[in-house]
Formats: structure tokens, C-alpha cells, sequence
């Protein structure tokens, strides 16, 4: 039982396996809930604050252009991805499930990555065929 709960398991994991105590009126058994230790909450939780802070210090050093938005975007994105990820329950669920809530996100930044460099081919082919403006 100690081992079980070391691995995070809990109590519900314990006797998930046993079929003989189950009931023989035919009735299923309760569905498992793992339990995760306190630790790696407290652990995601100290990241969250160091990437926060980092984001911070993006505008207290007074980082400007693309760096400073590049940086802000990346500890934003962290975070996300940890709260996703852990709080969520993400990391614990089937891939298909994964798929179904990552997979779109990331492909609208994908066509909205393809419409900025369409953009600039725009803006280029009219500068070169009609010159600049007035």
C-alpha cells in the first residue's frame, strides 16, 4: 500500500485490479481516479512564479522590438502549456483527446503564420508593379 501511494496511485488503484471484491450483483465497478502528489503542484506552482517573474523582467529591464515580444510570447506559452497540462489534467489523458485541443490552436497560428508572410508578398509585388506610394 505504501508503494502504491509513493507512485501516486492512491487508494483506488489499490483495489482496482482485485475482481473478486467486487460485487456479484453484476454492477461495475467504480471508475479509478489517480491521485497525484501534493509535490508536483507545488512543483508546476514555483514555475508558474519564475515564468511570471521572468515575464516581469521583460518590462523591467525595458527590452523592446521583437525581443521583447518574443519573450513575452514564449513565458506566456509555458505557462499555458503547464497549466494545460497539470491542472487540467492533460498530461494524463488519451492522445486522442490531446489532439482534439492542441492540434487546432497550433494550426491556426500555422495560417496565421502563412497570412504574415502572404502579406509581405502582397505588399512586395504591389511596390514592385505599382511603386511606392503617393
Amino acid at each position: 500500500m505504501a508503494e502504491a501511494t509513493a507512485n501516486g496511485l492512491g487508494q483506488h488503484a489499490l483495489h482496482a485490479g482485485h475482481a473478486h471484491d467486487a460485487p456479484a450483483t453484476g454492477v461495475a465497478q467504480a471508475e479509478v481516479h489517480q491521485e497525484h502528489p501534493i509535490k508536483l503542484y507545488l512543483v508546476v506552482w514555483a514555475w508558474l512564479f519564475i515564468l511570471s517573474t521572468c515575464s516581469y523582467l521583460v518590462d523591467y529591464f525595458g527590452l523592446h522590438g521583437y525581443l521583447r515580444w518574443s519573450l513575452i510570447l514564449i513565458f506566456m506559452i509555458l505557462k499555458a502549456g503547464l497549466i494545460v497540462a497539470v491542472f487540467m489534467h492533460m498530461a494524463w489523458e488519451r492522445l486522442a483527446l490531446t489532439y482534439a485541443i492542441i492540434l487546432p490552436p497550433v494550426l491556426i497560428l500555422v495560417f496565421v503564420a502563412m497570412m504574415l508572410f502572404e502579406a509581405d508578398y502582397t505588399l512586395f509585388t504591389r511596390m514592385v508593379f505599382f511603386g511606392p506610394g503617393p
